[in-house]
């Protein structure tokens, strides 16, 4: 499996638990050598990245040369800041057809709902038709009542609208005072995250945030390129991401 070099780690989890190995890779390879999957995540957890458009028809056009499925986590794909995301399946990047991919999203960011566990998968049929009848035969579809909860909330745009704006302004506020104590923001164009660098290893920028009483998650949670950098996170409350602006002003 193929996964982004600095990646959340239940895409390797998952290639664990299914018995493949990982391979890290931000650009389509040369070759597709044993390779079954990619997962795509744009943007991207730890550090916000987006992929434009040119970068998605890369990967889309490796995998129909090479035969493998390209999925895309698009979880963040509502909270974009500074670009505007697009999914794998948007019209100008796919076009109208979308053999090959898989687009997969969650209710968990933008409508608060991690707790449901409640997502969504489309794309190709036949993947979804897959991942369909693994799913049903594990036990793991999704109950009546989280789909009807999902239905609502799928429903309604004003409530991510709302959250949306929650998360900027702690954004705004955070990463000025990021900026102001000499810390760089490196990507965080959209999703929920900063990803902050001393020019440091990581555990040494951890040591100082401690210090502050500001806990952050150190990069190399995500992967051997993200070693110099920490992963702050924007959905503490208001009072607490006011706080560490505080503590980081002092």
């Amino acid at each position: 499996m193929l996964i982004p070099s600095v990646a959340y780690p239940t895409y390797e989890v998952g290639a664990v638990v299914a018995g493949l190995d990982v391979r890290r890779a931000d650009t389509p390879p040369a070759d597709a050598d044993g390779v079954v999957l990619v997962w795509l995540n744009s943007p991207g957890n730890p550090h916000g990245r987006v992929l434009d458009d040119d970068e998605l028809r890369a990967w889309i056009d490796w995998g129909r040369t090479h035969g493998v499925p390209i999925a895309s986590d698009e979880c963040y794909v509502t909270l974009g800041w500074d670009v505007e995301p697009r999914s794998l399946l948007h019209p100008a990047v796919a076009g109208e057809d979308h053999r090959g991919l898989l687009a997969v999203h969650s209710l968990s960011k933008q409508s608060s709902a991690a707790g449901y566990r409640g997502g969504l998968l489309s794309g190709d049929p036949a993947l979804v038709r897959r991942v369909w009848e693994v799913r049903r035969h594990l036990g793991l579809l999704v109950p009546t009542p989280v789909q009807a909860a999902m239905t609502a909330a799928l429903a309604d745009d004003a409530h991510v609208d709302a959250q949306r704006e929650r998360y900027r302004g702690r954004r705004d506020r955070l990463a000025a005072a990021v900026r102001a104590a000499g810390l760089r923001i490196d990507h965080s164009a959209a999703g929920l995250y900063l990803w902050v660098t001393r020019d440091e290893d990581c555990w040494a920028t951890i040591d100082w945030l401690a210090g502050l009483g500001i806990v952050a998650a150190p990069g190399a949670f995500y992967g051997p390129s993200g070693e110099r950098h920490v992963r702050m996170a924007l959905t503490a409350t208001d009072e607490r991401i006011d706080t560490a602006v505080e503590r980081l002003s002092g």
